[in-house]
């Protein structure tokens, strides 16, 4: 196992006959390139498992998003759950899934992060800033994305259990992404205190009068609480909504927006930090 001590830095202890030897300073590391190697350009965001940075490659120059994992109260280095979901999301890959590229490390064991490929926009952010609303067309061109890449995720048997705005990433060249985060089932905080309140009204219609009926049924199907009768990501890739007027745009015609997380934005007043919250709040409870 890795021991630390602090005169001659890591050591190496043999099973065998529990003889200990430094760790040579070239394989201190492993196959992990340092966290030095990386340009930290600014702060785009902080959850429960991590700090979120925008990130420049020395060596590429590529821009990169480098995001810290928390370790908190881990003794041991990575929990065997942790190394199990980063190995699955190394191989994920599939143009709505945001990449990770690579894990750099730090010069204690308990730094470690995620490298993964950037993307100019979440959803959360884009959403609070922008000027006047999604159109319809364009609302259907990010869904559809989104559904692709749940499609992909459920046909490789992961379940994302965390889908929220701030968790779809979009390009500069309108390719929605899903972001992935380490988060186990009982990790979830909704699930203490969740229960199923029987629901006799369906109030779907009236909430969205504008929508068509092909519309009113995709909703329908995706609030289903049965899971036998729920619409699965293939399902509401079939949806006659999707090829009905307005039809989707072109990813490539989605409008281009200020990188609102690269500003430095003024505090937000009683009142948006509330919209913020409560927006926040409606997207977390809807998943597929």
């Amino acid at each position: 196992m890795f021991g630390s001590v602090p005169e001659k830095g890591h050591m190496l202890y043999s099973f065998k006959d529990e003889n200990s030897f430094e760790i040579p300073e070239h394989l201190k590391l492993g196959r992990c390139r340092s966290v030095l190697e990386f340009e930290k350009l600014n702060r785009i965001g902080e959850g429960t498992y991590g700090i979120v940075y925008r990130a420049r490659d020395t060596h590429s120059e590529e821009i990169v998003a480098l995001k810290k994992m928390r370790m908190a109260d881990e003794r041991d280095g990575l929990p065997i759950s942790a190394l199990r979901e980063i190995n699955i999301l190394l191989i994920l890959r599939h143009e709505n899934i945001v990449e990770l590229m690579e894990i750099a490390v730090g010069k204690s064991l308990d730094s470690i992060f995620l490298v993964m490929k950037y993307c100019e926009q979440d959803l959360a952010s884009l959403l609070d800033n922008m000027q006047s609303p999604f159109s319809e067309a364009q609302v259907k061109c990010i869904m559809l994305q989104v559904l692709r890449g749940l499609k992909y995720l459920h046909e490789h048997f992961i379940i994302h259990r965390d889908l929220k705005v701030s968790n779809l990433l979009m390009t500069d060249k309108g390719c929605v992404k899903i972001g992935i985060s380490q988060k186990g089932f009982s990790e979830l905080p909704a699930l203490q205190n969740f229960t199923l309140k029987r629901q006799p009204y369906n109030n779907v219609k009236h909430s969205f009068p504008w929508l068509s009926q092909a519309g009113i049924s995709l909703l329908n199907a995706l609030f289903m609480y049965n899971p036998q009768k729920r619409a699965t990501a293939r399902d509401c890739l079939e949806s006659s909504y999707f090829k009905e007027q307005p039809l989707p745009c072109d990813p490539d015609l989605m409008p281009s927006f200020p990188q609102h997380r690269n500003i430095k934005r003024r505090p937000l007043t009683p009142q948006e930090d509330k919209n913020k919250l409560k927006r926040t709040d409606d997207a977390s409870m809807i998943d597929i």
